[in-house]
């Protein structure tokens, strides 16, 4: 059996773990709505990857670290996975679980625009399924820009950001391990938000700063970092397994699992139009898993000999 062929699958099917884990992350977000400041949630959110943190991090991996443009490209991912998340995570307070997640898989065409160009374009069967994937999107949001105003805009923002995400963390899985990015993605993240938290606390700022918390607030946060930390975990390590273009229809899933976890906890239940959408980008992602491309072997990495 073609080896190539079942990582490229390998990657896909750790994509769809991160399609379950990040909108139920996401739903733990809406449950605690403006109960808590925005940033708070954030910070927990990047907190929650330290743990992942392993003795020989930074000791037995100095060389990987101290290669020419690895640090300031972890530090840059860290920064646009935060500007995502807190885009993210304020576009919840005001639009539906399945919606939000719907307006930002414009996502995908970003990613298969820019995949031209990084000799990763995708099939013909993956583009189209991409198409089929954005109608289905468009049949599942039904935008009212009329009745959402601009935070329906922040879930684009989200899209955009979030493609450049992608691309840096498929060139660091190359070198790096998949959990040591992790870790290192909430050390840049949290270098970031600790100061800005802490001067927002001291100041009074409504949406920066640290408050108490209840015992269900407590089990709220806790699935919000933890459960958004595996998934994006699986998503890193889909992505050194697979290449973008590939695991980028595949993330239309995210949409059904999304609307799944609207109707379970928020009782958002899609009328029949955006039914048939959440059937249509399912039926988009099966076909990408079963039109997989084998994988080329890599080249062997000179700093490895």
């Amino acid at each position: 059996m073609d080896q190539g062929r079942d990582t490229t699958r390998l990657g896909i099917l750790l994509m769809v773990g991160f399609c379950v884990m990040a909108p139920l992350s996401e739903a733990f977000v809406k449950m605690i709505g403006t109960a808590l400041p925005l940033m708070q949630v954030v910070l927990v959110r990047f907190l929650a990857p330290l743990v992942l943190i392993r003795p020989r991090l930074w000791r037995d991996r100095a060389v990987t670290w101290q290669r020419p443009g690895v640090m300031p490209l972890v530090m840059l991912r860290g920064v646009l996975h935060l500007t995502a998340i807190s885009c993210f995570f304020l576009s919840l307070r005001y639009l539906p679980l399945a919606d939000a997640l719907a307006i930002a898989y414009v996502m995908p065409f970003f990613i298969i625009s820019v995949g031209w160009f990084t000799g990763e374009p995708p099939s013909r069967v993956q583009a189209a399924m991409c198409l089929v994937g954005f109608i289905g999107t468009l049949l599942v949001v039904q935008p009212s820009f009329a009745r959402v105003g601009w935070p329906a805009l922040l879930p684009v923002a989200v899209a955009v950001v979030f493609t450049g995400f992608i691309f840096i963390t498929r060139r660091l899985t190359r070198t790096i391990d998949p959990i040591d990015l992790q870790a290192m993605n909430g050390i840049a993240a949290s270098a970031v938000l600790v100061p800005i938290v802490a001067m927002g606390t001291v100041w009074g700022w409504s949406e920066v700063r640290l408050v108490p918390i209840d015992a269900q607030q407590f089990w709220w946060l806790c699935g919000v970092g933890f459960i958004g930390t595996l998934g994006h975990l699986s998503m890193t390590w889909g992505l050194k397994l697979a290449p973008p273009s590939t695991l980028a229809p595949v993330q239309y899933l995210e949409i059904a699992f999304g609307a799944a976890f609207g109707w379970l906890f928020f009782k958002d239940l899609p009328n029949g139009l955006a039914a048939l959408g959440i059937l249509v980008v399912v039926g988009a992602g099966l076909m990408v898993l079963f039109s997989a491309p084998p994988a080329q072997k890599p080249a062997p990495n000179p700093a490895d000999s």
